[in-house]
């Protein structure tokens, strides 16, 4: 975005919301030239999550993203590592896959039918030299295979950064790693699975992403719209964490499972008593760590006024996925999909506020509104 497009007024709210508790303008929530300076200066720059890599689960598996409209490709290749590529074919620019599916060797294109190994490599170009041809004088396939994103796989999410400017992922991820790793012995977090169909949920907010993660930072608003979660994790035994920069969450010290759920699943060693956690990795990610089960929600800006939510809910081993807990994923599933679902109408109540010219950023409260502010100020910190 070219700054000097905001006047002086806008320029000076969102420098203020950087530095005290004065909300973002409200052109940050409403104005489609925001909301494409946000796609360079928010998500390309640094290393935000496109989906899940379970969304690929066996050699071969491919599936379509399309991140903030530039089309990516998420592979799983036959050595069991998810890669990232630009969904383009080298020969005219079509959108090499369509749909999420798997292939025994090749990616062909639907075009004209050239063709990609797992690593990108283009290996067939048919009929290039005329029918029959398949090779042509200066044509040098190494040099026009597919373009393989900057990518990390984490907690079974899939992250890329697409300038390539963002530090190493391990240097960028460490200080939410190293908050993680009290929750629980060491190394579990690798034994968690996804589940499948009772697992997985997609949801749509008429209102800016932003919106979204400054709701979920805060526990505030528990009594109003979620008085049922309320009842088991209570406003008061909430507390707030932050990180260097790039994360912020909540958490609760008395999380009372056995109100809403009658059986756990297998449980991590060493949790600490009735400890949850909820991290919110900046951009895009929520992540919620509880003694039997891990859930992640990846934030998908859609538009300006359009948000999407992937919720897609962990167990610890295979026992978690088995028959025997069938009804136990199920009210899993049902228990948070009500939770979630409560957010919708406020966070659209809050999109359908910021077209008023009577608001323009509002007030972040010094204690309870705080993680959300710390947000909102690292939005303004791109800035």
């Amino acid at each position: 975005m070219n700054t000097s497009l905001l006047d002086a007024d806008h320029r000076a709210a969102i420098m203020a919301a950087g530095g005290c508790t004065t909300g973002l303008p409200n052109l940050a929530y409403t104005s489609a030239e925001f909301f494409e300076w946000e796609k360079q200066h928010l998500f390309a720059n640094t290393w935000t999550c496109i989906g899940s890599a379970c969304e690929v689960p066996e050699p071969g598996s491919l599936k379509p993203v399309g991140f903030l409209g530039a089309p990516l490709l998420m592979v799983r290749d036959r050595h069991q590592q998810v890669k990232v590529f630009h969904n383009v074919c080298s020969h005219r620019g079509n959108e090499l896959v369509w749909k999420a599916c798997k292939v025994k060797g090749l990616i062909s294109c639907p075009y004209h039918g050239w063709a990609y190994d797992l690593d990108g490599a283009l290996r067939g170009t048919p009929n290039v030299g005329g029918t029959g041809k398949h090779e042509v004088e200066g044509l040098d396939k190494s040099r026009h295979g597919l373009h393989q994103a900057r990518a990390a796989v984490w907690l079974g999410l899939v992250f890329v950064n697409l300038s390539g400017d963002a530090p190493a992922f391990d240097e960028f991820i460490q200080p939410l790693q190293q908050r993680i790793d009290k929750l629980a012995a060491p190394r579990q977090f690798e034994q968690l699975q996804a589940a499948g169909s009772d697992g997985y949920l997609a949801f749509d907010f008429q209102g800016n992403w932003k919106l979204c993660i400054e709701n979920n930072l805060e526990s505030y608003h528990l009594p109003w719209v979620h008085p049922g979660l309320n009842s088991v994790s209570s406003v008061e035994d909430h507390y707030h964490f932050y990180g260097e920069s790039h994360f912020a969450g909540q958490g609760s010290s008395d999380y009372d499972h056995t109100r809403i759920h009658t059986r756990y699943f297998p449980m991590f060693q060493g949790w600490s008593g009735r400890v949850v956690e909820y991290p919110t990795l900046y951009p895009n990610v929520f992540l919620g760590f509880h003694c039997d089960h891990f859930w992640t929600r990846i934030i998908e800006p859609v538009a300006p006024d359009q948000t999407r939510d992937h919720l897609q809910i962990y167990y610890l081993g295979d026992a978690a996925l088995s028959d025997d807990y069938e009804q136990e994923r199920k009210v899993r599933m049902d228990t948070w999909a009500e939770v979630f679902y409560e957010d919708i109408g406020v966070v659209q109540g809050m999109q359908r506020g910021r077209q008023s010219p009577a608001f323009s950023g509002g007030v972040f409260t010094p204690l309870m509104d705080e993680p959300s502010h710390h947000f909102a100020r690292w939005v303004a910190s791109q800035l």
